[in-house]
C-alpha cells in the first residue's frame, strides 16, 4: 500500500477528483488504482479566500516497489498497518478480574479482558445510560441531583455528556484500535479520518450501550448501582471488596481490581486514603466556561467559506507575567453549558455537544492551571477540598436553586458585577444569575483570565467581545489525585491497578480506553 499525504481537495471536492489528484502524483491512470483509503482529513484556513481540505490517502496498486522507485514525491511512502495484537495471557487465578467504574477506561479494560478469555465483573455506581440520560435531563430541568447518576456518575462516564472529542496530546500506537472499536459500535465512521474527530454526546450514548451489550455477550458481569465501599487487603495485597449494591452491602473475593473510579469519585478517594492506598495531589485546572455566537467565530476562523464547513472551533493558551498559564479546554461547538453537579449545593460547570454541532453558541472551557502549592494543605485530597470551596461559592454566589453565576466579559474587564446580559443568550439550564465571578474564583484565577482575554482576542477576534459570557466554575478538568502505580501498572498494594483519568493517568475519552487496554494487558499478564 502506498500513502500520499497533503493532497489538497476543494470543498465541493469527493473521492473521485482525490482519486484523479493521487493518480497524478503517481504518474498513473484513475483506474490503475485498485483502492483508496481516506486516512486524513483537515480544514486549510490560512487563506480565508481559499479554504480547502489537506487529505491524506492510503492507495492499492500494482507493483507498488516499481512506482517508489520512481516516484520522486516526497509526500509518497510505503505504508503497511499493523494490527493490534493483545499480548500472551499468562493470568491462571480462579478468581475473575474486577473492573470498577463504566467510563472509557472500564470499558475498554473489560471489553479486552473479556475478548481474551478473562471476563471480568464490572461494578457501576450509576444507572445504564438510558437510564441516567432521563436523570440528568431531570436535573437540568426540575434541580433534583441524583448523587449516584449525573453528569459525573453512570455508565460511559463524565464524557457521555460532553462534544465526544477524540483529539489527544498521546501517540499511543493502540489509538487506532480504540477508534476502530467505537465505529463498529456505532460511531460516525469519519473518525477513522478527521483531524478533529468527535462522535457528539446524543451518538455517544448508543455507542457506550452497544459496547455494554458486547460485555454482556461476552459473559461480563455487568452491575449498575454498586458502589465500591472497601478493602480487604492482606499480605500488602487485594484479597477482597466491600460492595454496596441494591440489596445492600456484600463482600466480593478479588486479586486483580481494575479501578477507574473517574474524576469526581470523591469518596472512593477518601476510602482508598483511608485504607492506605498511595495517592498524592495531582495538579489541575479551574475557571470558567466562555460563550460566543457560533457563527462569529465560524466567520473569523474560515471566512466567508464557514457556511459551507462544520462547525468551527479553537484552541489557545497562553503564559502570563505574573507566573499562570490560561488555555481554552473542551471546547464545544454549536454547543451548550451545563450543570455538571454530583454534590448537593456545589455547582459545577461543564460543556456539551451533540453530533450535529448546530446549536447557537460555541462554548470552552477559559481555565487557569493550578498546582498543589494552591491547595492549602500537603494532605493527598487537598485538592478535593479545594474544588469543593469554589463550587460552594459558586452555588451561593448563584442565588441556589443551581442557578449559575455569569458575567459579561465587559464588565468583567473592568471588575464590576453585571447587572444584565448582553446579545450572548446563555445555555446553562436552569438559567443565569448576573453578578461579579471575583465571588466564586481565586484572585489569583480571576486575574489571569483577565490577562489572557486581551492576548487571545489577539490570536482570536471576537474572543473577548464585550457581550461574550463567562459561565462559574470548572473545577473539573481532570482528576485532583493521581493514585500511585508502577511500571507494572500495579498499586504499591498488589493486585490494585488504577487507570484512567479519575486515577491520574489520562486526559479524555480517547488516553482514558487506551489506558484501559493497557491496564488490561498488564492484568492478563501477571500470572
Amino acid at each position: 500500500m502506498l500513502r500520499i499525504q497533503n493532497i489538497s481537495l476543494p470543498l465541493d471536492g469527493g473521492e473521485a477528483q482525490l482519486k484523479k489528484k493521487a493518480a497524478r502524483i503517481l504518474g498513473i491512470r484513475p483506474e490503475a488504482i485498485a483502492g483508496l483509503i481516506l486516512a486524513r482529513q483537515s480544514i486549510d484556513a490560512r487563506k480565508k479566500n481559499d479554504v480547502h481540505y489537506v487529505c491524506t490517502v492510503d492507495v492499492t496498486v500494482a507493483d507498488e516497489a516499481r512506482l517508489m522507485a520512481r516516484c520522486r514525491d516526497k509526500h509518497v511512502s510505503l505504508y503497511q498497518s499493523v494490527p493490534y495484537v493483545f499480548p500472551p495471557v499468562r493470568r491462571t487465578s480462579p478468581l475473575p478480574p474486577v473492573v470498577v467504574g463504566m467510563g472509557p477506561a472500564g470499558l475498554f479494560a473489560a471489553l479486552f479482558l473479556a475478548r481474551n478469555g478473562l471476563a471480568p465483573i464490572v461494578l457501576e455506581r450509576g444507572r445504564p445510560v438510558e437510564e441516567r440520560t432521563a436523570d440528568v435531563e431531570r436535573f437540568w430541568s426540575t434541580g433534583v441531583l441524583d448523587p449516584a447518576s449525573n453528569v459525573q456518575f453512570g455508565e460511559g462516564g463524565a464524557g457521555t455528556f460532553s462534544d465526544g472529542k477524540l483529539n489527544t496530546g498521546t501517540h499511543d500506537p493502540r489509538i487506532s484500535t480504540v477508534f476502530r472499536e467505537l465505529a463498529a459500535a456505532g460511531a460516525p465512521a469519519d473518525i477513522l479520518y478527521q483531524h478533529k474527530p468527535h462522535i457528539g454526546t446524543d451518538v455517544l450514548r448508543d455507542v457506550v450501550k452497544h459496547i455494554r451489550l458486547e460485555l454482556i455477550r461476552l459473559g461480563c458481569d455487568v452491575r449498575f448501582g454498586h458502589r465500591l465501599t472497601g478493602l480487604t487487603l492482606r499480605d500488602g495485597g487485594v484479597e477482597g471488596l466491600t460492595v454496596e449494591g441494591p440489596q445492600g452491602a456484600y463482600e466480593l473475593p478479588c486479586d486483580a481490581l481494575v479501578l477507574c473510579p473517574g474524576h469526581s469519585a470523591r469518596d472512593t478517594f477518601q476510602m482508598l486514603h483511608e485504607a492506605g492506598v498511595p495517592m498524592e495531589q495531582k495538579a489541575f485546572a479551574i475557571g470558567v466556561r466562555i460563550e460566543h455566537p457560533q457563527s462569529a467565530i465560524s466567520l473569523t476562523q474560515f471566512g466567508p467559506a464557514w457556511e459551507r464547513l462544520p462547525a468551527a472551533d479553537y484552541k489557545l493558551a497562553c503564559h502570563l507575567p505574573n507566573g499562570r498559564s490560561a488555555f481554552t479546554f473542551c471546547v464545544c461547538p454549536g454547543g451548550q453549558v451545563v450543570a455538571a453537579a454530583s454534590e448537593e449545593g456545589r455547582l459545577v460547570t461543564n460543556g456539551m455537544s451533540c453530533r450535529a454541532r448546530d446549536g447557537k453558541n460555541i462554548n470552552g472551557g477559559f481555565l487557569v492551571g493550578v498546582t498543589p502549592a494552591d491547595f492549602g494543605s500537603g494532605h493527598p485530597l487537598a485538592g478535593v477540598e479545594y474544588q469543593r470551596r469554589w463550587e460552594e461559592a459558586a452555588f451561593t454566589l448563584g442565588g441556589g436553586g443551581w442557578l449559575a453565576p455569569a458575567q459579561r466579559v465587559e464588565d468583567f474587564l473592568a471588575r464590576r458585577a453585571s447587572a444584565r446580559l448582553g446579545t450572548v443568550e446563555p445555555t446553562y439550564r436552569p438559567g443565569v444569575t448576573p453578578t461579579d465571578l471575583d465571588g466564586c474564583l481565586p484572585g489569583y484565577v480571576t486575574d489571569t483570565l483577565r490577562g489572557a482575554l486581551p492576548v487571545f482576542e489577539g490570536k482570536l477576534r471576537g474572543f473577548a467581545a464585550p457581550d461574550s459570557l463567562l459561565t462559574g466554575v470548572e473545577t473539573r478538568s481532570s482528576s485532583p489525585v493521581r493514585i500511585l502505580r508502577g511500571a507494572d501498572f500495579q498499586s504499591p498494594v498488589r493486585g490494585l491497578y488504577p487507570c484512567g483519568e479519575g486515577a491520574g493517568y489520562a486526559g479524555g475519552i480517547t488516553s482514558a480506553a487506551v489506558d484501559g487496554i493497557r491496564v488490561a494487558e498488564a492484568v492478563a499478564g501477571q500470572p
